[in-house]
């Protein structure tokens, strides 16, 4: 006979997350690492009664902005490559309004985040209440309905016995490897309190696995025949060979057939940089070696990646009559773009292609057109790097840095121009240690995901940092989270990059012609006093120790200092807006141009930009 346990419906919720579990390199850990929360009237006063009794198994980490919790909470699970989730919870109105640009980042990086959010009475007897948003037409419909095109699984619990069925279903989601995303579960401010009599069997501890997508072997046929017939064939990898476990079985693959590899943004550190067979990463923010060599491929193998605009240079970074092949447990980009598809995970894929294609070897002139393009592009980022050459630059920032951290420091970077400094001019020295988030290229990411990764790195290897890329936009967007990591003793290191406002779009905006406006601060006409910001003294006032340096040979010795400190750090440094960008490497990029303007210059870049799209793949 079953027994029972009369819990909130809040409750409830805390004690099956207390009791789910996952392996991970052969110890078993709780699988949600605990939650960011910042609470009010919608949430505090029953899931906050609830989570305070869990404080031990799931920690709760106090946000300073609910989107820079769920930023947090996607850093946290990209550093567990997708096996370990944090929550986010917020009250009902705007601070659970504020995840919804959150949730689109895990949502386009396919991450896993469960979000606990305040709802509305599901009585209405009080409405309207505190914060609600009424809709004339459709009571039911308020500001949790906006996160239902941005998750991958989305409920509003009206009773608590519907948690049952509810929360296993969340949690598959967050697990799934092909489906993989956030998951959102709304809770009614009175359902939060109603108790229910739950069996004790919904409790037992489980220990879950991520389940392996198995290719059906004529897909893999195949791809094995595709690849047979060519002579310079490319692999692609993207950021799913790590979060699939395959980064030993893609280099293994690339190694037995000789097979050049390029990295897309999220897939960079699949391969340490002076592997013989890697060729840089590819598109809009690559390199020459590894643009020059797809555009020659005839074969294309993409592993783990959704072919985004960037990585394909709106398409035309490869040739008409090349041939793709997908590897992808997610039907839905297996598919794109007509490519012969392999709907399955990378481990177990890859060495099944393999098996079938015995003896294969890419010809020899293709990998000496590789040897060639990788020593050109080494002095390209040898000369972008060089601390003698001035004006300040981002890429002089990076090579300092890249130079003096441990193979096994983490570095993060999102939106702005750091994304393309980062990718071209990094050179990996540890597999997995990059975080350029740029599926989304979301302003803010920087500070708050390196905090969660750092969270999740300290259990880990607490030995070695978390080293965060900033610009002074993204600084200015959303810092809070340096105060967070300094009041919880989660160091990072922080290089702040100060070019005088979003020069990375200025730079677009002036390079189509167009004039500067409202994107630096000197070229803002509503700006009508210039105030610099004192970094270093922001930092300061939250907790962090902070320097300015003068330049790249200078932030040598700060970032000695900034090593050795216990405490969150931030290393200032001025860099030049219009000068000093890395131009080499740069595939097309598709953007809206005018098509009629007063301007020569607009319309010169509108030419320019047409005329790019010759090499453009239509739709194939």
């Amino acid at each position: 006979m079953s027994e029972f346990i009369k819990l909130t419906a809040a409750q409830a919720i805390v004690k099956y997350l207390e009791n789910q579990w996952i392996g991970i390199n052969g110890s078993r850990v709780r699988l949600c690492g605990g939650g960011f929360g910042i609470f009010g009237h919608g949430n505090v006063t029953c899931l906050g009664e609830a989570l305070y009794e869990a404080r031990d198994s799931l920690p709760l980490y106090r946000g300073q902005h609910e989107q820079g919790m769920g930023f947090a909470a996607a850093g946290y699970a990209k550093y567990n490559l997708r096996k370990r989730f944090m929550f986010c919870t917020a009250s009902a109105g705007p601070g659970t309004a504020n995840l919804v640009t959150s949730a689109a980042l895990a949502m386009a990086n396919r991450l896993p985040i469960l979000l606990l959010c305040g709802d509305n009475f599901v009585t209405r007897l009080p409405d309207p209440v505190l914060q609600q948003v009424e809709n004339f037409g459709d009571p039911t419909f308020g500001v949790t309905d906006a996160f239902k095109p941005v998750v991958r699984y989305w409920d509003r619990i009206t009773h608590p016995a519907q948690i049952i069925q509810s929360l296993p279903q969340a949690i598959q989601t967050l697990l799934d490897p092909a489906d993989c995303g956030p998951a959102f579960i709304g809770l009614p401010q009175d359902v939060q309190g109603w108790a229910y009599e739950f069996p004790l069997q919904f409790f037992r501890e489980r220990t879950h696995v991520v389940r392996e997508v198995i290719a059906d072997p004529r897909e893999i046929s195949s791809a094995a025949d595709v690849i047979l017939a060519a002579r310079r064939p490319l692999i692609i990898a993207g950021g799913g060979v790590q979060y699939g476990y395959a980064v030993d079985e893609l280099r293994q693959f690339a190694e037995i057939h000789q097979i050049p590899v390029a990295e897309t943004i999220a897939g960079r550190a699949n391969l340490i940089s002076d592997h013989p067979l890697n060729a840089g990463p590819i598109g809009v923010t690559g390199s020459n070696s590894a643009n020059a060599m797809a555009t020659d491929a005839d074969v294309v193998i993409c592993v783990g990646t959704r072919l985004q605009d960037f990585t394909t240079g709106s398409w035309t970074c490869f040739s008409d009559k090349a041939q793709l092949v997908s590897v992808n447990p997610a039907r839905f980009d297996a598919h794109k773009h007509m490519a012969t598809a392999v709907v399955g995970g990378a481990q177990s894929s890859l060495p099944a292609i393999s098996q079938l294609m015995g003896n294969f070897s890419s010809a020899s002139d293709w990998l000496e057109k590789l040897n060639l393009e990788q020593s050109q592009w080494s002095l390209v980022r040898d000369r972008n790097v060089d601390v003698a050459i001035g004006p300040n630059r981002y890429s002089q920032a990076i090579g300092v840095v890249n130079q003096m951290c441990r193979a096994s420091d983490r570095v993060v970077a999102a939106a702005g121009g750091l994304p393309a400094e980062v990718t071209a001019n990094w050179r990996t020295r540890g597999i997995g240690t990059v975080d350029v988030e740029f599926g989304f290229s979301c302003m803010g990411y920087e500070i708050s995901g390196g905090y969660g990764a750092r969270i999740a790195q300290l259990d880990d290897d607490p030995e070695s940092d978390t080293i965060v890329f900033v610009g002074d936009g993204s600084y200015l967007l959303l810092n809070g989270d340096l105060y967070s990591a300094v009041i919880t003793d989660k160091k990072l290191i922080v290089i702040l990059l100060n070019n005088g406002g979003f020069a990375v779009i200025d730079k677009l905006q002036t390079g189509k012609g167009n004039a500067s406006y409202n994107n630096l601060f000197v070229d803002t006409p509503t700006a009508t006093r210039m105030a610099p910001v004192d970094f270093v003294s922001h930092a300061r006032s939250l907790g962090a120790d902070a320097e300015k340096v003068a330049d790249a040979r200078a932030l040598q010795s700060a970032f000695a200092r900034a090593q050795q400190s216990a405490n969150s750090y931030v290393i200032v440094m001025d860099v030049d807006p219009y000068d000093g960008w890395t131009t080499e490497g740069h595939a097309w990029w598709e953007v809206g141009t005018p098509s009629v303007s007063k301007r020569r210059s607009v319309r010169d870049g509108h030419a320019e930009t047409e005329s790019g799209r010759q090499q453009q793949r239509r739709g194939v």
